[in-house]
């Protein structure tokens, strides 16, 4: 049974850092939702320490550094470490700030999270600290990367950008996988190679939608993630992104990575199709994200300037609630959601001038 600050952890404050998930976390099989509701907001609290207006620029790195040393070394003196630091040298929410301070109490509440950790079975433990390890090796990278402060940085090349997407989403796929071939019994039977490498490819599509959904939301904070190398042979710069003029040179490129995420939401399909019919609420915990994902690969196809920074790009709630009342409607037929993703994949390839 929980006490009133894990309640809090899994209620509200999953809710505020996070309401798509938490949709996706409530739908999850009763025994792999602890861990992975568990997993995520660990990564999330992470991503507050590294990525956040929680902590200095100058606190980011040494701070997410402190949490890798607590999360692997598991030391209770480590994670009092951890939290006294964000709280004495933290920068504390105005009371309107409704995510940040969200994402405040969640960093108040570390050690009930290390300590839920400790709680955990072996072998889920093992698995919930590897996944976050990685993750927050991604964030790692990215401060090297972008946390200087220092103008505009990009990628460098088409590689580093699949291996960020990798280290920030795809690295959960093989987690995912192993949870429910561990406690549902229906999955037990998986071919779990085969199985963790689609897990990937569905964690990287998902990243790379990201990716180039938010081009000009994050050149605006300094950060190029279309390769520099792939820019200059179109004659471009990171720094010409911020001029939507530039668009017309980018868009052979950018269609080129549209059909690259569309590769992977292929194994995604492939994923989502491989999980017993009768795991109704697991395919339904995998259907939402991707085919949410897919209707925002379509709308960036067909966007007239996707440099353009307002209005930001994204399907709209009713959209969102079409998808999750038509998945449930048919995620118990291969059929109906091979038709289905089919006409979705084909939206999502058709030309913009469609």
């Amino acid at each position: 049974m929980m006490d009133s600050s894990s309640i809090e952890l899994f209620g509200p404050v999953l809710r505020g850092v996070s309401r798509s998930f938490s949709l996706t976390l409530r739908v999850l099989p009763s025994r792999v939702r602890h861990s992975v509701g568990l997993a995520y907001l660990l990564a999330r609290a992470a991503d507050t320490l590294a990525d956040g207006a929680a902590l200095p620029r100058e606190e980011r790195r040494p701070h997410l550094l402190l949490f890798r040393r607590a999360l692997a070394g598991g030391k209770r003196e480590r994670v009092a470490e951890l939290r006294r630091g964000v709280l004495e040298k933290g920068c504390r929410p105005a009371s309107d700030a409704r995510t940040a301070v969200v994402e405040w109490r969640l960093l108040e509440l570390l050690p009930v999270c290390f300590g839920l950790l400790g709680e955990m079975s072996p072998d889920d433990r093992l698995l919930v600290m590897d996944v976050v390890l990685e993750l927050t090796r991604g964030m790692e990278l990215d401060l090297a990367r972008f946390g200087g402060g220092n103008g505009l940085a990009a990628l460098r090349t088409f590689e580093e950008l699949e291996d960020y997407t990798w280290l920030v989403a795809g690295c959960v796929g093989p987690f995912w996988t192993r949870l429910c071939a561990r406690h549902l019994r229906a999955c037990g039977r998986w071919d779990l190679d085969r199985m963790c490498a689609l897990g990937g490819r569905f964690g990287k599509a998902l990243q790379w939608t990201n990716v180039l959904r938010d081009v000009p939301r994050d050149l605006q904070n300094g950060r190029c993630y279309l390769p520099s190398d792939e820019l200059a042979s179109l004659g471009l710069e990171p720094a010409d992104l911020l001029d939507p003029s530039a668009w017309p040179r980018l868009a052979p490129f950018y269609g080129r990575c549209l059909d690259h995420a569309l590769r992977h939401y292929r194994a995604a399909a492939e994923y989502a199709r491989a999980i017993p019919r009768r795991c109704v609420r697991l395919r339904l915990a995998c259907l939402w994200p991707m085919w949410i994902g897919l209707e925002t690969l379509a709308l960036l196809r067909r966007a007239p300037n996707p440099l353009v920074p307002e209005p930001r790009l994204k399907i709209s709630r009713a959209r969102v609630r079409a998808i999750l009342a038509r998945t449930a409607a048919s995620c118990w037929s291969d059929r109906l959601l091979t038709a289905r993703e089919e006409k979705l994949f084909s939206l999502a390839k058709a030309p913009a001038s469609a």
